[in-house]
């Protein structure tokens, strides 16, 4: 079945109710995540020509977070440790990040950036931050403040379920947070 909306621009959708509001939403939402996905996998590649685009994100929250361990990077992006450790495991072996002990936990290990992770970032995400200057730099301040506002709200109320859906998922999976690991 499909989707009227698509090829509808948003002027044009019919009717007032919360159903086509919500509709609408959903619509540009999906168009936003299809673009975001595109552009994690040129940034990505920009760091590394084999990096994976959630290796990068990994290395966005390492570097905004600080160090971090394992299993608190997991909850972040609400996948379990595996997924985590694989992609930790890459961005080790390029020499982007490294682990090392935990100072308030001798046996567990936190991950942080290397010079060379810290150096490859500032590069990237200046030039991201480019872009969005580019794009946004004409709207009002204002309207640059209400769209960080309402997609703090969004994501706030989705990260509440990603971190719940997460934990679920591993207790399904019999996966345990052993922090001797992290």
């Amino acid at each position: 079945m499909s989707n009227p909306l698509q090829s509808m621009p948003p002027e044009a959708v019919p009717g007032d109710t919360i159903d086509d509001a919500l509709q609408q939403v959903e619509h540009q939402l999906s168009l936003l995540w299809r673009r975001a996905r595109s552009i994690s996998h040129q940034l990505s590649r920009q760091v590394h020509p084999d990096m994976e685009p959630a290796a990068y994100g990994l290395l966005t929250i390492i570097r905004r977070e600080g160090p971090i361990r394992l299993t608190d990077l997991a909850s972040c992006i609400g996948v379990g440790k595996p997924s985590v450790s694989r992609q930790i495991a890459f961005l080790e072996s390029i020499g982007l990040v490294y682990k090392e002990a935990d100072p308030q936990d001798g046996r567990a290990q936190s991950i942080r950036l290397t010079e060379k992770g810290e150096e490859k970032m500032h590069q990237v995400q200046d030039a991201r931050r480019q872009v969005f200057r580019e794009r946004l730099g004409e709207w009002p301040l204002e309207d640059v403040q209400t769209l960080a506002d309402y997609m703090g709200r969004l994501n706030a109320v989705y990260g509440d379920s990603v971190i719940k859906d997460a934990t679920l998922k591993e207790t399904e999976s019999g996966e345990t947070a052993n922090p001797a690991e992290d």
